[in-house]
């Protein structure tokens, strides 16, 4: 489905949530909620309606609009968010690739972009385009780190590499490399896929073939199954590591048996109930999970939650950025791109959020745990 064909539906029920008034301040949204990247999408569209409605007096506008998990309709999407609906501020898209495509469109036209995405190339290396993104989840490094201590400090000596071939799966492949050098761990063999793909046999022998202790999938959504479940059919053993990309519970529930045992790093969220009351995150995130499932019947997906502190921290930033100028004009905008930047001991659902110049994403470690399947649940690693 296009993003063409849901405008009517979704322009109504936007209206509908704005209760029939002009919003004052108006944010756009970008949701890959068709397509493949569904699984990532859905959640996040769903948590749109509990954002901020009304910040310092000023109401907030949502427009909601779907592109299909295709990079071409998050362009077109952006287009029409800024140049018909004049939008202060855009969240999403959803994808990674969908991301990197927009970035030049909101940067030009001077519009903060809070990207719940995974991979840190949205903001890193920063640069004039990059300022105007702010990252709603762990910056690779944060979450690669965590899983290459725990490799050294398991006695994993060799590695092999799986990932998407995309901004994702490039990013990790760059970040992971690195890290495992430092480490004086083995990268034995390097390997991509497509997300569409519907059999990676190849990639898993080749793989298989490097003979690793370990190996790391890189790719966001159900797309990290079918790597880790091929190479359980052809009878590896050994230990797999994925990212907080597959931190959803249809990876469990598609990777069933197969995917038991593996290691990821991922926000708190995931195992709230392994998680202690003094984690400033988990008050939030409970609250997230309550709130949602309330109104969805369902628990969210991580991944709806990367849209819903972007609402926390728009609602942070509002304050700020009203002082230099009135909704709707570049003065505002700019202000609200400062402000954002200014974020400092944030708590949201995925972590601390402290952003800097240099920082667009703003975690610390207090944005990850280490995590495991156990029972086909997800658990804390202890």
């Amino acid at each position: 489905m296009s993003f063409q064909r849901v405008l009517p539906a979704l322009f109504l029920a936007t209206a509908f949530c704005a209760g029939g008034a002009q919003a004052q301040i108006k944010v756009g949204v970008i949701s890959s909620s068709s397509g493949p990247v569904a699984l990532v999408g859905i959640p996040q569209k769903n948590t749109v309606a509990l954002l901020p409605r009304e910040v310092a007096g000023q109401r907030i506008d949502y427009v909601s609009l779907d592109d299909a998990s295709d990079p071409t309709a998050s362009v077109s999407a952006v287009k029409k968010l800024i140049n018909e609906e004049k939008i202060d501020a855009l969240i999403g898209p959803s994808g990674s690739p969908n991301a990197m495509g927009v970035i030049q469109f909101a940067a030009a036209a001077g519009i903060p972009m809070l990207a719940p995405v995974g991979t840190a190339a949205v903001v890193l290396p920063m640069n004039a385009q990059k300022k105007w993104v702010f990252k709603t989840t762990q910056n690779d490094d944060l979450i690669a780190s965590a899983l290459v201590d725990h490799m050294k400090a398991t006695g994993i000596r060799t590695v092999g590499f799986i990932g998407a071939a995309d901004p994702y799966g490039e990013n990790w492949a760059k970040v992971t490399g690195e890290l495992l050098q430092a480490a004086g761990i083995k990268l034995v063999s390097s390997e991509s896929f497509q997300r569409r793909d519907t059999s990676v046999t190849a990639q898993a022998l080749k793989t298989q073939a490097a003979r690793p202790d370990a190996v790391l999938i890189a790719s966001p959504g159900s797309s990290a199954v079918l790597p880790q479940t091929t190479l359980f059919d052809q009878g590896y053993r050994g230990k797999v590591y994925q990212t907080h990309g597959a931190a959803l519970d249809e990876f469990l529930k598609l990777g069933g048996r197969k995917v038991e045992g593996t290691i990821l790093a991922a926000s708190s969220m995931l195992v709230l109930d392994d998680i202690p009351a003094s984690n400033p995150t988990k008050a939030v995130a409970t609250r997230y999970v309550a709130d949602y499932e309330k109104l969805h019947g369902s628990k969210p997906a991580t991944f709806g939650a990367n849209v819903y502190d972007a609402g926390l921290l728009l609602q942070a930033a509002i304050p700020a950025a009203l002082k230099q100028g009135a909704p709707g004009t570049a003065a505002f905008r700019a202000a609200l791109r400062d402000a954002l930047e200014q974020t400092r001991e944030l708590a949201g659902t995925q972590g601390v959020y402290n952003m800097t110049p240099a920082d667009h994403s703003g975690f610390d470690r207090r944005g990850r745990e280490l995590i495991t399947v156990k029972n086909g649940r997800w658990a804390a690693l202890k």
